[in-house]
């Protein structure tokens, strides 16, 4: 691969696309799939970083809106991306990339505690690293636990993998006038109440002017064009954007 724009680099992977064309749980073809497109990375000198959702197993939040008390409800979240990280672990290493999961609730027999300096260490020697339980912290998603463990090893941008191919006005699944952005500011997102990621994962990285780079991980080869640097996605960052005028949505 051609030198890549980024050294350092977390993706942030929602449990939902784990699922693939499930209702539920991990389907594990797009785990192998996912394995080997950040195969397709290596020996690039690029160092990655993960951090993944627990949504396909269960949803804290929404247990909470059931009736379940809420601190209970997002550690058992967060005990679901312990599985995730776990089977994608699992799929990586048998594609040839060493791998090391960190969970922010300790579980030694199962990960690693997250420890910044033991990980930052992790990824000088091309380890994989995927943060597991998301903050450690109930009432914090793991958008905020990306932004932060972003923040905390000094990478350079985030790339929020996801199931559509950018940043749109509306759901393009549900309207198909939606006008998907090639750039956009942390600030119009944030005044738009778009769903990229939660407010305060946004305002953490608008703190600390760490882009992030929304674009659809089912695509071969997308996380190579992201890093070499091609127009793919949606770029959230600070200053001017062209939010204003999204183009018009042509299909997916």
């Amino acid at each position: 691969m051609a030198r890549a724009r980024f050294k350092r680099i977390l993706l942030k992977l929602s449990g939902e696309v784990l699922m693939g064309d499930r209702n539920f749980g991990i389907d594990p073809k797009i785990v192998h799939f996912m394995a080997n497109e950040l195969k397709g990375i290596s020996g690039s000198g690029v160092e990655v970083a993960i951090v993944i959702g627990g949504g396909n197993i269960f949803r804290g939040l929404e247990a909470s809106a059931e009736g379940m008390e809420r601190t209970s409800a997002d550690y058992m979240g967060m005990l679901a991306t312990v599985i995730n990280a776990l089977a994608l672990q699992n799929s990586l290493e048998l594609a040839g990339i060493p791998t090391r999961v960190q969970s922010a609730i300790e579980m030694h027999q199962l990960a690693e505690p997250y420890i910044r300096r033991k990980a930052v260490r992790h990824l000088e020697k091309g380890r994989v690293v995927i943060f597991a339980g998301g903050t450690g912290n109930p009432y914090f998603t793991t958008d905020t636990a990306a932004a932060l463990r972003a923040v905390e090893i000094g990478a350079d941008v985030i790339l929020k993998a996801t199931k559509v191919d950018g940043v749109y006005s509306s759901d393009p699944v549900k309207n198909s006038a939606a006008k998907k952005f090639s750039e956009i500011t942390y600030i119009d997102i944030l005044k738009k109440g778009l769903k990229v990621m939660d407010s305060t994962a946004i305002s953490l990285c608008m703190d600390n002017n760490l882009p992030i780079v929304v674009f659809n991980m089912m695509g071969s080869g997308n996380i190579k064009k992201v890093l070499k640097g091609e127009k793919i996605g949606t770029l959230v960052k600070g200053g001017n954007s062209n939010a204003g005028r999204g183009k018009e949505k042509t299909g997916r």
